[in-house]
């Protein structure tokens, strides 16, 4: 049984029909990406999982367990984390606070604090900057808080929404070495990113989007390979 599945979900806004019938499956330890142009219904996808958009239609399982009618705070306490795009740190706290923050379902203060320096020890500079309030930090420091925090609950399926959204090329790097890493420690990872050449290096596998709906899924290596996937995402000819 793959820890999450996806079975079937149609999501609307308002009249506009987002997700058509999208289904997908995650299996535990894997990198899976969505990839697709912008409207495509990635973000949707993400959103829907972890319960701020209510699907319409269909089934969202985690580990069995229906997801679907679930408050999204408590499908956090369940495992299903979300880093969002444009990262959303809590401009006015400290680095320290905001990883607090992320670990409100956390009732253990030792595990809170073996958190803290797990995160410390992934991300160096944020331990530099601890007291430092999140607003006045660079944006690929934001980023590293961002994912930091969604470490601090502790997920079984970190959800990754542009990750590397507006970064210098440097920083790209450093944040797909860290996505890597985490997932050679375990974690299973649902990574939507406009760079899909960086997406698909690291994937296990992945799903294209188009409109709402599935149209290629494949291992990353193959969907690096597809002509059509070169052509439209990779931006070879």
């Amino acid at each position: 049984m793959a820890i999450l599945e996806v079975e079937n979900v149609h999501t609307y806004y308002g009249h506009i029909h987002a997700l058509k019938g999208l289904s997908l499956t995650v299996e535990q330890g894997e990198i899976v990406t969505l990839i697709g142009a912008n409207g495509a219904g990635k973000t949707t996808t993400l959103n829907t999982i972890s319960g701020l958009l209510r699907p319409r239609e269909g089934r969202i399982r985690l580990r069995g367990e229906d997801l679907t009618t679930i408050p999204p705070h408590e499908i956090v306490a369940r495992g299903v984390v979300q880093v969002p795009e444009g990262r959303r740190v809590f401009a006015r706290l400290t680095v320290q606070e905001n990883l607090e923050m992320g670990a409100y379902v956390q009732k253990d203060s030792r595990r809170v604090r073996e958190g803290i320096e797990r995160v410390f020890t992934l991300f160096p500079r944020l331990k530099e900057r601890r007291q430092q309030l999140a607003g006045t930090l660079s944006g690929g420091e934001q980023q590293m808080l961002a994912m930091g925090r969604a470490l601090m609950a502790q997920p079984k399926v970190l959800l990754l929404d542009e990750p590397s959204m507006g970064l210098a090329p440097v920083l790209v790097d450093s944040i797909f070495a860290t996505i890597k890493r985490l997932n050679d420690d375990g974690a299973t990872i649902l990574l939507v990113e406009q760079n899909a050449r960086m997406a698909l290096q690291i994937a296990h596998r992945g799903y294209v989007l188009q409109t709402g709906e599935v149209v290629l899924s494949d291992t990353g290596e193959n969907l690096r390979q597809n002509e059509m996937v070169r052509k439209a995402y990779l931006g070879i000819q």
